[in-house]
């Protein structure tokens, strides 16, 4: 294992193991978060669980909006209000479902970036509260829309909301949380993803048999809920403790960590530790802007975060938008596309829970890899079906099914996996800016598909079906070879061993078994 080329790195490694060996305090408190097991740190913080999970919902929010969409395209009364009539039924034509579903990945790269900012100079509290309320008032627009076009201009603008929440979510939560609960809590953000989805289906699934525009009215009218549960609770979510130390409020910081954890913690100790990290990572001069996050050992870190979300994409995840669409097209009837839809996600709701205890106990890239290489053999298990001629019903179903286990083995993988990873490969100084960006870039490959997939699913254009299999089963393989290149394993380190981690350059096949106690210190 490589010692590190930076000679500045070194004598900055041999000052932090002086610190940590003369520092009782530090020391204690590094190896108290060290011996905690994930039972033990609910005990002692069931604030941080609490605050972390409703910041979370934001990201319920996210989903909900292009989930519905995507059902929308399949509800009857909603086609034949804004569509027009092909062969005997009315639909949505691809250049409007391409438009109209533009609005969350262009305000995903939008919203991202612009969230960076704000989450700096006013913290993550106020930003979160912020963006509620304007989703509070945007979504006026999408409930009485009666065109396409107006409905286009509420989904864009919404859609640059909604974007800041994709940042703020991963960012709060791996900042109140100590690192036992660091994998959960930011993971549970792939499952608001999966309960935005869930509810998206399951409210479309019971206004699709109306006949007026309550069909997708209901559906627009019931975002107003989650706005008005996290506004009546703003007032009580603690800022981030990384945040008010960085802006040098330490009183404040320190009265934080005393609500986030129980009497039993030493919260002086947990802020001696973050004041340890942040002097860390000033004098490996990581800086706090988004040019930093391209700058030195920064570019790597930025690199992994940004691969790792742009995976989700690549592997196939925005078919879950259209994925009742996809089953009557392929050859479901309205009542069972719907249904399945729903099972769908909900394989995805209790493959994201698995994935909590497969994370404590094998870390993040032995799954992530394991998954993404499931991924890739179901994708082009699911483009052979397809290639079988005349399609026979038993194909469809076996298809569909597929797409099921797919969605399985994706939310016990990839889907949560990713917001652990970029919270965690991120440096702290930059860490809102690094999400940002992989957020964005996210987003940006978002845009790509959204235009591509109408076009490649709907009867009046390719009309792929099944075959979209040998697409995202491709694009999936090449992002496993790079997943397994660059991804290091990343638990079970602290923030400030992970900078170290970086700046020695160890490769990421080596973090996990990598002892930085025996460098630096002869």
């Amino acid at each position: 294992m490589a010692q590190g080329n930076n000679s500045k790195a070194d004598a900055t490694s041999k000052d932090i193991k002086a610190i940590v060996h003369h520092d009782t305090g530090l020391d204690e408190a590094i190896h108290f978060e060290r011996s905690l097991n994930f039972l033990q740190a609910c005990t002692l913080y069931p604030s941080a669980i609490l605050w972390s999970a409703f910041v979370s919902m934001g990201v319920i929010m996210l989903a909900f909006d292009p989930q519905l969409l995507g059902n929308l395209y399949a509800m009857p009364q909603f086609r034949k209000d804004f569509g027009y009539l092909y062969k005997h039924d009315y639909i949505i034509s691809a250049p409007w479902q391409t438009g109209l579903s533009m609005g969350n990945p262009v305000g995903q790269v939008v919203g991202a970036l612009i969230a960076g900012y704000p989450m700096e100079r006013f913290g993550r509290k106020w930003t979160f509260g912020a963006c509620v309320a304007l989703t509070a008032c945007l979504i006026f627009v999408q409930f009485f829309a009666r065109s396409l076009q107006v409905l286009l201009v509420g989904e864009l603008l919404g859609g640059l909301v909604l974007g800041c929440y994709a940042v703020i979510a991963p960012a709060y939560s791996s900042e109140v949380c100590p690192m036992a609960l660091r994998g959960v809590l930011t993971s549970y953000v792939n499952l608001c993803f999966v309960i935005g989805q869930l509810l998206g289906n399951a409210v479309c699934a019971g206004t699709s048999k109306l006949s007026n525009h309550w069909a997708y009215s209901i559906p627009f009218a019931l975002q107003w809920f989650w706005c008005l549960v996290i506004l009546l609770g703003l007032r009580w979510v603690p800022e981030s403790p990384w945040w008010l130390v960085r802006k040098g409020k330490l009183d404040e910081a320190e009265m934080v960590l005393r609500r986030l954890a129980s009497d039993k913690v030493d919260v002086g100790k947990t802020l001696t530790v973050i004041l340890e990290t942040d002097r860390l990572e000033q004098e490996l001069e990581m800086g706090s802007t988004y040019w930093d996050c391209f700058r030195g050992v920064n570019l790597r870190r930025t690199e992994i975060s940004m691969g790792v979300y742009c995976t989700q994409v690549l592997s196939g995840i925005y078919l879950i938008n259209y994925g009742t669409y996809f089953f009557q097209l392929a050859g479901l009837d309205n009542d069972e596309a719907f249904d399945m839809g729903i099972g769908f996600l909900a394989v995805g709701f209790l493959g994201t829970i698995i994935s909590w205890p497969l994370l404590i106990r094998y870390g993040r890239r032995k799954i992530y890899n394991t998954g993404l290489l499931v991924l890739v053999i179901l994708q082009i298990i699911i483009g052979i079906f397809d290639c079988i001629p005349g399609r026979p019903s038993g194909v469809i179903w076996t298809e569909s099914s597929l797409m099921l286990v797919w969605n399985f083995f994706y939310d016990i993988s990839v889907g949560p996996v990713c917001f652990v990873i970029i919270s965690e490969a991120s440096a702290t100084r930059v860490r809102s800016k690094s999400i940002a960006l992989a957020t964005a870039a996210q987003g940006a490959l978002g845009c790509v598909m959204t235009v591509a997939i109408p076009y490649m699913i709907n009867p009046d254009q390719a009309n792929m079906q099944g075959k979209l299999g040998f697409f995202f089963g491709g694009l999936a393989a090449i992002c496993l070879v790079w997943s397994y290149l660059r991804v290091p394993e990343t638990s079970g380190r602290t923030y400030e061993e992970l900078d170290i981690l970086f700046e020695r350059k160890v490769g990421a096949r080596q973090f996990e078994e990598y002892v930085i106690e025996s460098e630096g210190l002869d």
